[in-house]
């Protein structure tokens, strides 16, 4: 590969947050006129690393270049005034304005001190014909549908004359058609030669589009080949290789009868469709998917924190309604929710408060007193149980770290003693000593016959956790397979089904 050939390299680079290595030390190269698709697990650091260029997040360390000149972009502002360009899988967009608004907002073409509206017109006209795409330019952004507002994105991205375009997910929301005309943009932004970044997790498609492809692993880099020499058996290979030492307790569970059953589950708001299982007493059965693949919809509908459609819940022989939290708490459900710092924490309060919160029955004493050392007994509990690193119990929750907050609203869960306990990744952003002792008190609950389901991007950690393994894809079960005989592929394989 000539250096005249090379249009962007990131050598090197480092990201840490408090306690976790994002990215160790990951190298790209992309070179002029090709597609150079990213690839790996959710949490492999792909988006990270795009940050990184982007100037959303400061590297710690390593060095990007762009045309040969050193660049270190403080903003993505910056980055699309010097030809980098992103089009975000959530897009962010003016949604109040008209389309030729949000393509060039911040610099409008202008008459004297006017904006000069027919120029404005004349040039989105322009960058739409040049890319084949019909939407109109005054039409308010909020009454298109997401496959029209990513056009606006990319003609956006096309009109700052960027060198680099990064695709994130683009074909998330997208029928075959629309594919099929993203890829001939993209085909002819190659010819022109740009260099385009695809990150995607749907192997059909980079094996299709991609000249290179990079695969990135725990923050890593793994592998860079000509796609030419991938296949798809190749590609998870290299995105899950890695050995499963002794990260897990033994599995000493005994699964009894089925406890909780599901039937024909479908979500009102999300694409949940006719999902239907059942759980035993004591049995661990994890959620498998990749990102959006209704994993944790499932979780949602059954704790009642979202719409359900249809469907019934059946816990030992007798239908739950679950229709919001509170109702599921009194049946005996417990969610931990992924987004803790949203949905989980009260920041306010301290440790004790914040732990013993969903348990305060436990702790009256006459009328509205509440017993104050049954509730130091409880969170002292939970702090040793989880080893929580907090200076003392009536610390603010918000001064701890991310994962010292998560094992507070496990321990809270724990505490309710319910039933059934859903766990929507359960483990993110904590150290893997941590992660131990949570693994430790999730199969010690199914020991007293509870009914565990966990969701987990990780799938080590539902191999090396769980009995029973569920997959699902575009919002349907996809299958199912038993942990102790399945392999990372054939779950990857059934993840992909519906995608």
């Amino acid at each position: 590969m000539g250096q005249q050939d090379v249009l962007l390299q990131m050598t090197d680079i480092c990201k840490e947050f408090p306690g976790v290595k994002a990215l160790d030390h990951v190298s790209l190269t992309v070179r002029k006129g090709t597609v150079h698709a990213l690839m790996g697990e959710n949490g492999a650091g792909k988006s990270t690393l795009m940050k990184c260029l982007f100037g959303m997040y400061a590297k710690n360390s390593g060095h990007i270049y762009l045309e040969g000149k050193e660049v270190n972009f403080k903003s993505s502002k910056e980055a699309l005034e010097n030809g980098v360009a992103m089009v975000h899988q959530e897009l962010n967009q003016a949604l109040k304005r008209n389309v030729m608004d949000n393509l060039w907002l911040g610099r409008y073409p202008k008459k004297g001190i006017m904006v000069d509206e027919k120029k404005m017109l004349a040039d989105t006209k322009a960058v739409f014909d040049e890319l084949g795409i019909s939407v109109d330019p005054k039409r308010i952004m909020s009454t298109m549908p997401v496959s029209q507002r990513q056009m606006a994105e990319i003609a956006k991205a096309v009109s700052f004359n960027s060198k680099i375009i990064v695709f994130d997910e683009p074909t998330s929301s997208l029928t075959e058609e629309e594919v099929e005309h993203l890829f001939k943009i993209i085909n002819m932004l190659r010819d022109r030669g740009c260099g385009i970044i695809y990150i995607s997790h749907k192997m059909a498609e980079i094996l299709r589009i991609a000249d290179d492809i990079t695969v990135m692993r725990d923050g890593t880099w793994v592998a860079t080949e000509p796609a030419s020499n991938m296949t798809m058996d190749k590609i998870i290979r290299l995105m899950v290789g890695r050995e499963l030492g002794n990260q897990f307790p033994p599995k000493d569970n005994n699964p009894g009868e089925v406890a909780l059953e599901v039937e024909h589950l479908t979500a009102q708001y999300s694409l949940l469709k006719d999902v239907s299982f059942k759980v035993k007493k004591g049995e661990i059965v994890g959620l498998a998917g990749l990102d959006g693949s209704g994993r944790t919809e499932t979780l949602e509908n059954i704790f009642g924190v979202a719409t359900r459609k249809s469907g019934t819940i059946k816990l030992d022989g007798k239908q739950v309604l679950n229709r919001n939290a509170r109702e599921s708490i009194k049946n005996g459900f417990a969610l931990l929710t992924e987004e803790r710092r949203a949905t989980g924490i009260f920041g306010i309060l301290n440790i004790r408060e914040n732990t013993v919160i969903s348990s305060l029955k436990k702790h009256k004493k006459i009328g509205p007193f509440l017993n104050e050392a049954s509730m130091k007994k409880d969170t002292q509990w939970s702090i040793d149980a989880m080893r929580t690193k907090t200076p003392t119990q009536e610390t603010k929750i918000r001064s701890l770290s991310g994962g010292n907050q998560q094992k507070v609203i496990l321990g809270r869960w724990l505490l309710t003693e319910p039933e059934v306990l859903l766990l929507d990744e359960p483990t993110r952003g904590i150290d893997v000593g941590a992660k131990y002792e949570i693994y430790q008190l999730i199969i010690d609950l199914a020991k007293r016959g509870k009914v565990v389901m966990m969701v987990s991007s990780e799938m080590p950690e539902l191999l090396g956790v769980c009995d029973r393994i569920l997959v699902m894809s575009g919002g349907r079960l996809a299958g199912e397979v038993d942990a102790r005989n399945t392999t990372q592929e054939e779950i990857m394989t059934l993840a992909a089904k519906y995608v």
